[in-house]
């Protein structure tokens, strides 16, 4: 293996990219963060965003960014649309290698090592995924934002503004987590949050989403929280008929909705070893290999 090129793993979603630059051994070097590099969010600023990552971190370690010594393992939101993939491929840099795969495999890598299981990424969007024994990748939900993506933080933010719009035109009472939400637009009346819902994307929506656990015992969010367990309780099941394999819920919202997964998956439910972006180091590490040959 050329041992003068750098690995760099790559956790790409709709609210933040994640970079860890490791050496030619895959030894971690150092970490940093960037925009959204979701590809659902624009082609040119994924790059953009990736390419902003991995300068953070190349200057944390106190080198220089060299595209042509890097080889790229990525796992990024919106990799199952192969015309945006495509897109990526087509604007990348002149790169050592590049390994772009969905970011439910870079996470299942990372939280359970290679080893088979379940992993439940939950985010600006949602995703899950499993490695069986014998090799067999399957995915359940991650179709995106409005329509899919159930029990991730766009999906809840689009649900908890209802709320806050109800409360404007007195169909529910103006309580305090419609403050809240009314607070996180910076919206002051009806049109106010109107000029905001036309603007507003999966990564705005996404930021409402802290409120729902901040106001867990309002009767409307319980419920609301109640649902988004049932939902990553599907996908569990959508995975692993046989119920043996264990579960690792990933991603910001992972360890904040653990206690409203269904109690028969309670018992499989394990921390993730490292997340989405080491997992991208891994990926990483075997195209280096594959190239040297």
């Amino acid at each position: 293996m050329n041992q003068d090129i750098f690995l760099i793993g790559i956790d790409g979603g709709g609210t933040g990219t994640r970079v860890v630059l490791g050496d030619a051994q895959g030894r971690e070097l150092a970490q940093a963060a960037s925009g959204p590099s979701g590809l659902g969010l624009g082609i040119e600023r994924a790059w953009q965003a990736i390419e902003a990552g991995c300068g953070g971190a190349f200057k944390r370690a106190g080198k220089t960014l060299d595209w042509s010594r890097c080889v790229l393992g990525c796992g990024l939101a919106g990799f199952n649309n192969r015309d945006w993939l495509a897109q990526f491929h087509a604007q990348a840099p002149a790169l050592a290698g590049l390994a772009v795969e969905h970011d439910a495999y870079t996470t299942l890598l990372g939280a359970h090592g290679g080893a088979p299981g379940v992993i439940v990424a939950l985010g600006t969007g949602s995703v899950a995924a499993s490695l069986a024994a014998d090799g067999e990748f399957r995915v359940a939900s991650g179709y995106g934002y409005p329509s899919g993506d159930e029990a991730s933080g766009a999906w809840l933010g689009l649900r908890l503004i209802v709320h806050a719009q109800q409360a404007l035109d007195g169909r529910v009472p103006n309580d305090d987590l419609a403050r809240a939400l009314l607070a996180s637009t910076g919206a002051q009346d009806g049109d106010g949050l109107v000029v905001w819902l036309c603007a507003a994307n999966q990564t705005a929506y996404a930021r409402l989403a802290p409120l729902a656990f901040e106001h867990r015992a309002h009767p409307f969010v319980a419920r609301l929280l109640g649902e988004a367990g049932i939902e990553v309780g599907k996908m569990i099941a959508a995975l692993d008929a046989s119920g043996t394999l264990p579960i690792a819920l990933c991603g910001g919202l992972g360890a904040p909705l653990r206690e409203y997964v269904p109690q028969v998956y309670q018992a499989r439910l394990r921390a993730p070893l490292t997340d989405s972006a080491h997992g991208g180091l891994q990926l990483a590490q075997r195209e280096a290999a594959r190239l040297a040959g």
